[in-house]
């Protein structure tokens, strides 16, 4: 048996150069070796309790595989050139420590296939916890921003044409909640992530009398997988985990989008900070969104490594097949991607500042009043199709007379409708549009900051 390769006995001859190069994955998958000599221990203990080790070896195994798993976690071992996998690097590992014997005692009852399985579900359970934190702190920033500019309004637009004033505060939140759903994705994943396949072995499971349960307990698993078959070949909780990041990096997307636009000289709702900003190689005076365009070109990285982990699914049959060995670097990837991209965002959002009186002014630009005005007239009982047709009737006469709702006369109200008296101008300001939205999940600021609240006690911020 070559070095660092797990199989071999019934060959005659070694891989070719070409096929070895095709099989070995150390270069991405030895970030699972800690993981992996975790699996150990606990394999070793059910070894134990299973009467397959003596006492004095399973003691030295764990000493064993407590010095390599230190070694790992330092860095001081590495993977070698003749490592197909992780699993071979280790071994060869103990190998070194602990013997050829007392070290190959270590296979008996299990196989890559349910060790990998079991591996990708401990990373994902770990980097679930991990991307819950960086979510809830990205969620913070915008929070303290929606507090900082409770007050300030800005234009609202629908088809990127101004719709209706609201809050900035309130457009802010609007990219919070979809963070909080998927923290909860995150949550309910996890659940999933919960059962353990290690006793799977190759597909269906041991003759040695292995407890599984026991194994996944000492790994912090909530149970065992109730099928080997699945145990050893289901990935469609790497796949869910795939699609989770993939809808977080087209929610911070959208964020960026924004960010973008509200930073062009033509909108100039915020600025950028210079720390969050890069120039240009030839034009001086430029200050680019680099870091909201970057992760606005990163979602579609993270869709692509779902979009691929899928395809490589689609058409597998039971139980494991080695295509399985493409899931790891696209969610490794992914993980990846996102602890670079969530906290940039983080820091842009906290970073940005906002130009209250820019926003204020365009408020109620595009006739952006026009519902309210609509609003107003159902309240003195015309109907709404009707009242719809009369305050459209309003925007083109405000139109070929180049002015705003709000500049209309008495005189050219009336002419409108019988129904349009003074009375209405008391709708026709931004203040009172955005105080008259007071329902549940309105723009109104009282509604806003309850939503706040809300939002804080939800995510378990201060």
């Amino acid at each position: 048996m070559t070095k660092g390769v797990l199989w071999g006995g019934r060959f005659d001859a070694e891989p070719s150069e070409l096929m070895f190069l095709l099989s070995k994955s150390t270069h991405f998958d030895f970030r699972l070796a800690s993981l992996d000599c975790r699996g150990s221990l606990a394999h070793a203990n059910a070894l134990h309790s299973a009467g397959l080790l003596t006492n004095d070896d399973h003691q030295q195994l764990v000493a064993g595989i407590t010095q390599l798993k230190e070694k790992v976690d330092t860095g001081q071992f590495q993977p070698l050139d003749v490592d197909e996998d992780v699993h071979g690097a280790l071994e060869r590992g103990l190998t070194e420590i602990l013997g050829e014997e007392l070290a190959g005692r270590l296979r008996a009852g299990r196989s890559r296939n349910d060790q990998i399985a079991t591996l990708i579900r401990m990373y994902l359970r770990e980097g679930t916890t991990k991307m819950i934190s960086l979510i809830t702190t990205f969620i913070e920033a915008l929070a303290r921003q929606a507090e900082e500019n409770i007050s300030v309004v800005m234009p609202g637009r629908t088809h990127m044409q101004i719709a209706q004033p609201v809050l900035l505060s309130h457009h802010l939140l609007a990219h919070a909640w979809p963070m909080v759903r998927n923290i909860s994705r995150l949550e309910d994943l996890a659940k999933r992530l919960g059962a353990s396949p290690y006793g799977s072995a190759a597909l269906g499971g041991t003759t040695l009398g292995l407890d599984p349960q026991q194994v996944a307990k000492e790994l912090g698993f909530t149970s065992s997988v109730p099928n080997s078959i699945d145990g050893t070949s289901a990935r469609d909780v790497v796949a869910e985990a795939a699609y989770v990041m993939a809808q977080i990096g087209v929610d911070l997307s959208r964020l960026a989008e924004d960010v973008i636009f509200w930073c062009t000289q033509e909108a100039a709702y915020a600025h950028l900070d210079d720390a969050w900003a890069t120039g240009s190689s030839i034009m001086p005076q430029k200050k680019n969104p680099d870091v909201a365009e970057l992760v606005r070109g990163k979602a579609g990285r993270l869709i692509g490594n779902l979009a691929g982990l899928l395809t490589t699914l689609k058409g597998l049959p039971l139980a494991y097949d080695r295509d399985l060995q493409e899931d790891k670097e696209p969610i490794f990837d992914s993980c990846d991607q996102l602890a670079l991209i969530l906290p940039a965002m983080t820091g842009l959002v906290s970073s940005l500042s906002f130009d209250a009186g820019r926003m204020k002014s365009l408020a109620s630009a595009g006739f952006s009043l026009a519902t309210d005005m609509a609003d107003w007239l159902v309240k003195q009982g015309v109907p709404f199709a009707e009242a719809h047709d009369i305050t459209g009737q309003a925007v083109q006469l405000c139109e070929s007379e180049g002015i705003e709702l709000e500049e209309l006369s008495d005189t050219q109200l009336a002419s409108l409708s019988p129904h349009l008296t003074t009375q209405v101008r008391g709708v026709l300001s931004v203040a009172g549009a955005i105080e008259a939205r007071s329902g549940v999940g309105g723009t109104a600021t009282a509604r806003v900051r309850e939503q706040l609240d809300y939002l804080r006690h939800r995510v378990g911020l201060s």
